[in-house]
């Protein structure tokens, strides 16, 4: 059998491809991609979709018994056993049973052993059933795929790993840089032994991400596409914005942001829905240098409150109202409410731009506040649509986005400007294997890091379409989503697990009534998601013949961490897959101790990557605390996490004092401040259980005011008390009334039982002589049903 070979160039960093931007803005070359050479039929075919570093053999050098055609990489003990039906045209021979199969994984990043011979699937050819383990990339999807093979990605990741300056510097050299970064490209001490943690990327280098975005995708001959195309809450509604009228419009804002005195550093608060304005609003800071915060318009004004009390902002950008669905959010009333509290506080905003969202709220019936209220109708478009560009250095910061904490005050994450970038864009191109004619939709809010990274920074940097939708996906039927999809040819759709549960509640006539034929990659994000979720998702919207980029991350880490790079691996429904590159994930156990292979513990990540936070705001000792100190060394996730002996790894939620709700974190101690705040409640607990649409849910254990009894307008009262001081979306799920809570003789609560008790897996109490009252448990479980 004939031979191929294949080279795998190394981007090396010139001069010249800082100070200019080069042809490669819009991933047109992939600096990684093999080149092949081979006239051999069978050689082409396994080339175009499972190409490797190495040479085809015989059967005769193979010690395996299957009757597999064998390739041998150039990777020590690495090898791939391909059943001959995966090349074939026709559908896969399910009666084989045979799957691609590593006989050692020790060049895996999961140092795992060997995958175990499982059902398989391609994508396209069957159903996803209960009994098929892996779901493998079909031949068309590697032929084209960024990353077409394990063995490419095992070199890519390898080369990140051993050599992380050149890898990332390579990626860097995409972008415009108006002063190349020093000579070492990080520096970082993840090991508060060793003193304060400390990250650093690209560290001297000089540029901006708005430019980036804007002005490099125009100067590359895209003025003309599509950047935004924008739906609104009502169906017909929309509008659309070209890489040209965008730039327009952010120069707009940004003039105006300078013209009332918003300098380099200075902190401005968007509280914007999913209007065009909200990622103007960002684009436009960061093309000035201010340091924006996004608060997601539907936490309350307390919530609020506190954040502008936290980062003090010469600036809030709002708009008057907002619809959802069928209900209106008066954004600009709490805004109001907002600003009253943190003045009463000592923090004083005075100034207040407020767009007029008037298919929500006409202008006469919005409240106002003379000299501090400006209508953005009114002045932004008198300002010049150029301005200037502040180029600021990469470890500058570029935002602050809230996230809860278990100490119930939320942590301002601060994420720098050039390592953010340059991260946020990668991840958003291979994860997705995203194509210049994409168009791509993620369906979160600008509020959430998400929002941050997929929905503004990553896909614009790609020069990428993206679709913005104001309204509720389930409005005005369930089928809205996918009415969107075939309405802009959506090629690329990014959501949450609980939206993807709430729409297989609603039926599948919601979906299978649209066409969804543009569909090309699903992607799910916020939660793990669980595997029947995830067939349905697979084999009713994709039609079998999308992957899935089940993506982990946090808002902490800025981009994906562990996702499946469609056309790279076989993907198990529900598993996140394998680490993204330059992300070196480990399972310790209490002890901080790696496990190595099939395990369950603490998900630490070692080593930093460009897109980490830098601190939190304001508070640099915290973040220390939380993140670097349970287990010196590591960067600590807060997430527990399994890892099977094929080396995939299962999320399996969060294992400190955080509930994950429909993909918001939601720090119990926020909830229990917020009921302790009602007048008639004495003490509450909080914990997290599972929900079948939501993912977690938020259940509270309420011990009242002696002598006030029981009553299902009590426990309404409550839940209105949350949903006002915080948001609806941490209202309590449950209100369990509790004549006492269990607690150590030190006080503590022991939150262990709480879950259990909640998840009614009474069975599963464990000791509870160690409490101060053992007798509560019983109260408790007779409560349970009350």
């Amino acid at each position: 059998m004939a031979s191929c070979c294949c080279n795998f160039p190394c981007s090396s960093s010139s001069s010249s491809s800082h100070s200019s931007r080069n042809n490669n803005l819009r991933w047109k070359r992939n600096p990684y991609q093999y080149q092949y050479h081979s006239n051999n039929n069978l050689n082409n075919k396994i080339k175009s979709s499972w190409g490797t570093r190495g040479k085809i053999s015989s059967k005769a050098n193979c010690k395996c018994k299957s009757s597999s055609i064998f390739i041998k990489c150039k990777f020590p003990t690495l090898h791939h056993h391909l059943p001959p039906s995966l090349f074939r045209s026709q559908s896969l021979a399910m009666a084989s049973k045979e799957l691609r199969h590593i006989e050692s994984m020790s060049t895996l990043p999961s140092k795992a052993g060997n995958i175990s011979q499982l059902n398989a699937l391609i994508l396209g050819e069957a159903l996803a059933s209960e009994e098929d383990h892996l779901i493998i990339p079909s031949h068309d999807f590697s032929a084209q795929a960024h990353v077409s093979s394990p063995a490419q990605y095992l070199e890519m990741y390898r080369k990140s790993i051993e050599e992380p300056a050149g890898f990332w510097s390579d990626f860097a050299s995409h972008f415009y840089w108006k002063q190349k970064w020093d000579r070492s490209v990080y520096s970082e001490n993840l090991d508060i032994r060793k003193g304060p943690i400390n990250i650093e990327w690209f560290k001297g280098g000089i540029t901006n991400i708005c430019y980036n975005c804007l002005d490099a995708n125009i100067a590359a001959g895209d003025a003309e596409k599509i950047a935004i195309y924008w739906e609104g809450n009502e169906p017909g509604v929309g509008a659309t914005l070209t890489y040209k009228q965008l730039l327009q419009r952010v120069c707009q804002l940004a003039n105006y942001l300078k013209d009332v005195g918003i300098q380099k550093g200075d902190a401005v608060l968007i509280y914007l829905p999913m209007l065009m304005e909200l990622p103007i609003a960002m684009l436009a800071c960061a093309r000035i240098g201010a340091v924006h915060s996004v608060v997601f318009a539907g936490f309350s004004s307390e919530s609020l409150a506190q954040r502008i009390i936290d980062c003090k902002p010469k600036i809030v950008i709002t708009c008057n109202a907002v619809r959802r669905g069928s209900k209106t959010i008066y954004l600009k009333d709490i805004v109001d409410a907002a600003l009253a509290e943190s003045a009463s506080n000592g923090t004083v905003v005075d100034k207040c731009l407020t767009y007029e969202n008037s298919s929500a709220l006409e202008k006469e019936s919005t409240n106002w506040v003379e000299g501090r209220d400006t209508w953005w109708q009114d002045v932004i478009p008198k300002y010049s649509d150029t301005c200037d560009v502040e180029w600021v250095g990469s470890e500058d910061p570029l935002f602050l986005l809230y996230t809860s904490g278990s100490t119930g005050k939320p942590k301002g994450v601060l994420h720098t400007t050039g390592g953010y970038m340059v991260y946020t864009a990668t991840t958003f191109k291979f994860a997705f294997d995203y194509k210049p004619s994409d168009v791509y939709w993620c369906t979160a809010d600008c509020g959430w890091i998400t929002g941050h990274s997929y929905v503004t920074y990553g896909p614009l940097l790609n020069g990428a379409t993206v679709v913005i939708f104001e309204g509720a996906p389930n409005y005005p039927d369930p089928g809205r989503c996918w009415d969107i999809v075939d309405k802009y040819k959506v090629s690329i759709f990014y959501t949450a697990p609980t939206l993807i549960r709430s729409l297989m509640r609603e039926g599948n006539e919601h979906v299978t009534r649209y066409s969804r034929k543009s569909l090309r990659v699903l992607g799910s994000v916020g939660e793990p998601i669980n595997p029947s979720a995830w067939r349905w998702f697979f084999n009713l919207v994709g039609d079998s013949r999308c992957p899935i980029s089940d993506t982990w991350w946090q808002t902490e880490t800025g981009g994906f961490m562990i996702t499946p790079l469609p056309g790279a691996w076989p993907q198990k429904p529900g598993s996140a897959t394998f680490p993204f590159f330059g992300i070196q994930p480990v399972i310790v156990d209490e002890k901080g101790v790696e496990i190595e292979g099939e395990c369950s513990g603490y998900l630490c990540v070692k080593s930093s990557w460009p897109g980490a936070f830098r601190t939190l705001y304001g508070d640099h000792e915290r973040y220390e605390t939380t993140y670097f100190s349970a287990f010196p060394g590591y960067y600590f996730t807060g997430d527990g996490c399994s890892r099977d002996k094929d080396g995939y790894y299962w999320l399996t939620g969060r294992v400190d004092d955080v509930i994950n709700v429909s993909g918001h974190r939601i720090g119990t101690a926020e909830v229990e401040s917020a009921l302790v705040s009602h007048p008639q409640c004495a003490e509450a607990a909080v914990v997290g259980v599972e929900h079948e649409v939501k993912g977690q849910g938020i259940y509270a254990f309420v011990t009242l005011v002696e002598g006030v009894p029981y009553s299902d307008e009590l426990r309404r009262s409550l839940i209105m008390t949350v949903r006002k001081q915080i948001g609806a979306f941490a209202a309590p799920d449950r209100i369990h009334w509790a004549p006492g809570l269990p607690k150590t003789r030190s006080g503590k609560i022991m939150r262990r039982i709480l879950r259990k008790i909640a998840s009614k897996q009474l069975d599963e109490l464990g000791d509870i002589s160690t409490l101060a009252d053992p007798g509560v448990v019983e109260e408790l479980i007779s409560l349970a049903d009350s």
